[in-house]
């Protein structure tokens, strides 16, 4: 009776072995995502400074013009 009981063995070792392989396999075999690229770099921002630089020559030029 002893081989018989032994033989049950194997053939549910192999079963779960047979059962557990490609999802141990699928899991080890995974790779990680790359990263995401990096954000693009911040603009300078320059509006408020051109449009400042702008009012003010064109003040500077009306003075001028006037004072003719």
């Amino acid at each position: 009776m002893r081989p018989i009981r032994n033989i049950n063995l194997i053939k549910i070792f192999a079963l779960t072995v047979l059962l557990v392989a490609p999802f141990a396999v699928g899991m080890l075999c995974a790779q990680v995502a790359p990263p995401p690229p990096p954000p693009p770099p911040a603009g300078v921002p320059i509006d408020g400074g051109i449009a400042l630089l702008l009012s003010g020559l064109a003040a500077y030029g009306a003075k001028k013009y006037f004072k003719k």
